[in-house]
């Protein structure tokens, strides 16, 4: 079950990402037998999103709970882009972007202590056709 969480006390002990609220900012958990096992940070900016941090607990890796989160956001706002930036090494997460549709659409030098980010975009045209 994907469900909104305003109480981020939980999960900023479940990462080393620290969540930060603001009146843009939202927070999607995934849970499973009422135990949060994922969670998606989001910015809501007019018709613009930004996907600012996904996690998922190790165990729970590789059961679409990353896809699905997304996929929320995707299916529940009227949108004209989500971008979101992804380290150019985690080819794992760049293929579960590219298979929802997103697209690189430049680098940012430096961005991860160092090493390269991908920005990725993906259009809300895209899931027109």
């Amino acid at each position: 079950m994907i469900k909104e969480i305003n109480d981020i006390t939980y999960l900023n002990n479940l990462s080393d990402y620290k969540i930060t609220l603001n009146s843009f900012n939202k927070v999607i958990g995934y849970y499973i037998d009422n135990k949060i096992v994922g969670f998606l940070d989001y910015s809501v900016m007019y018709e613009k999103i930004e996907i600012n941090y996904i996690f998922v607990i190790n165990e729970y890796r590789r059961k679409n709970i990353a896809y699905s989160l997304i996929e929320y956001v995707i299916n529940n706002y009227d949108f004209e882009n989500i971008t979101l930036e992804v380290n150019v090494n985690n080819i794992n997460a760049i293929n579960l972007y590219k298979k929802l549709g997103f697209k690189v659409i430049g680098i940012r030098k430096k961005y991860y202590d160092g090493v390269d980010g991908y920005l990725m975009e993906v259009k809300n045209d895209y899931f027109s056709n």
